[in-house]
């Protein structure tokens, strides 16, 4: 296979933090058939949606890949059981979570993967961390950039506050 740029984001909210993702980065470079690019700067976040549960560490690595998207995503899957993950509960807390944000200009959706990810334009603790290390990026369904994404949901949210403000 031709070499294709992808992204995966990176997450965690359990344990140390810190150590699970640098863990999680150095399997995904040591895999075959992959090259890391660039890595963004951890960020800490909220949690989204779930229980009760600690602030994670989230990031983005970008790379280059000759692993098909499904290959791809299944080695990541391998390595969030190396790191400990136990999926009990929907958005549960967890060690490690990696999703497969792109992989090239693939558009999949079936069962166990869609690309783009389907909620990645959402997500500010996913765009943020995208945005700095392929700022130029471009969904192919939305057509805008990782930047413009970004600035969008920073814009709704924004008016989102305004709204709130304005009702009280």
């Amino acid at each position: 296979m031709t070499p294709v740029v992808a992204a995966v984001a990176l997450g965690s909210n359990l344990g140390d933090r810190a150590r699970h993702l640098r863990e999680a980065l150095d399997r995904i470079g040591a895999l075959a058939g992959v090259a890391l690019r660039a890595s963004s700067r951890p960020r800490e976040t909220s949690p989204v949606g779930g229980p009760p549960q600690g602030a994670y560490l989230n990031g983005v690595v970008l790379l280059e890949t000759t692993l098909g998207p499904r290959e791809l995503l299944e080695s990541l899957l391998s390595i969030e059981q190396l790191g400990g993950r136990v999926r009990r509960e929907r958005n549960g807390p967890r060690t490690i979570d990696l999703d497969l944000l792109f992989h090239g200009d693939a558009l999949h959706d079936g069962p166990g993967l869609t690309l783009p990810h389907p909620r990645l334009h959402l997500r500010d603790f996913v765009l943020e961390p995208l945005a700095e290390v392929a700022p130029d990026w471009r969904h192919p369904r939305l057509g805008l950039t990782a930047r413009e994404l970004l600035e969008a949901l920073r814009l709704r949210g924004a008016a989102e506050r305004g709204r709130e403000a304005a009702a009280t």
